[in-house]
């Protein structure tokens, strides 16, 4: 696989070393939309040619496949971070899933690649036949000023805001990620309900590993009360050894009460409601 994405066509490429290029561009599973290819030099009467030859196949309109490739999430957020170099990155619910925090599921609903950032989503991401199904699910809580996920962008400057670049030899090799500290208060950030609030709490002791100073940068960067509220009186009921350390002094927790949960029981610390029966969710 090329991680690679930049190509150069030149007037002097020969019809063989343009399409060469393209397909090793391509690789296995990367997508790549009719706009970058136009802008690379691949005009669409010369794609029509590619698709007509069995060199390209197009699993929705306005993006393409090298013919025989597969059809991945994986795929679709390499083109999106490195290709149309969109900040959008895999976030809350599906980045937990990933790493192994996926103790709470909800029964009957597909897999959903949950997408964060301030761009808008390309409309042939959301027309894939993924198994999985693609939700933007906007800016997001943080008010960093966005980044991009390109190969230039250094990594400590990534793991500053809480994210991460996958290594591994998996599929997923240079897609970035949240890390689960920045994932667990996105996810918090959901439109709040009974579920929600129980999904949250049965993540939590899977996370009894995360940095507080992390935590504490990304807290101070939450815009959203309702999530550091939530994330807090979460991790506090499940006695994190770590959120000693995390400082609070400039993390803004609003004034008044939150109404999480309607009839809920008043944590008086946090000034929320939660689930009465939350204990017994956990089953």
């Amino acid at each position: 696989m090329v991680y690679g994405m930049s190509i150069l066509v030149t007037m002097g490429d020969s019809k063989n070393e343009k399409l060469n290029r393209l397909l090793e561009t391509l690789g296995d599973t990367t997508l790549v939309s009719s706009r970058w290819l136009r802008a690379h030099g691949y005009p669409g009467n010369l794609l029509a040619r590619y698709m007509a030859s069995g060199w390209l196949q197009s699993p929705t309109r306005g993006v393409y496949l090298r013919k025989g490739g597969k059809l991945t999430w994986e795929g679709l957020l390499r083109a999106l971070q490195r290709l149309e170099q969109l900040p959008l990155h895999v976030g809350g619910r599906f980045a937990l899933a990933r790493g192994g925090h996926e103790h709470y599921l909800r029964l009957g609903e597909p897999a959903t690649l949950t997408l964060y950032g301030p761009a808008k989503l390309p409309a042939w991401a959301s027309k894939l036949p993924l198994r999985e199904r693609v939700q933007a699910c906007g800016k997001g809580p943080f008010n960093w000023p966005a980044l991009s996920f390109g190969t230039d962008t250094l990594d400590a400057t990534l793991a500053a805001q809480g994210f991460e670049r996958a290594t591994d030899d998996t599929s997923a090799a240079g897609v970035v990620f949240s890390t689960p500290e920045r994932a667990i208060l996105e996810l918090c950030d959901e439109p709040p309900d009974r579920a929600l609030v129980n999904e949250v709490n049965a993540l939590m002791p899977g996370l009894a590993t995360l940095r507080p100073q992390l935590v504490g940068a990304l807290l101070q960067h939450c815009g959203s009360v309702k999530a550091k509220r939530l994330f807090l009186a979460l991790a506090e009921r499940h006695r994190h050894a770590w959120l000693a350390h995390v400082s609070l002094q400039d993390v803004d927790l609003g004034s008044g009460k939150r109404v999480l949960v309607p009839d809920g029981k008043l944590n008086t610390k946090y000034q929320i409601t939660l689930p009465a029966d939350l204990d017994e969710q956990l089953g």
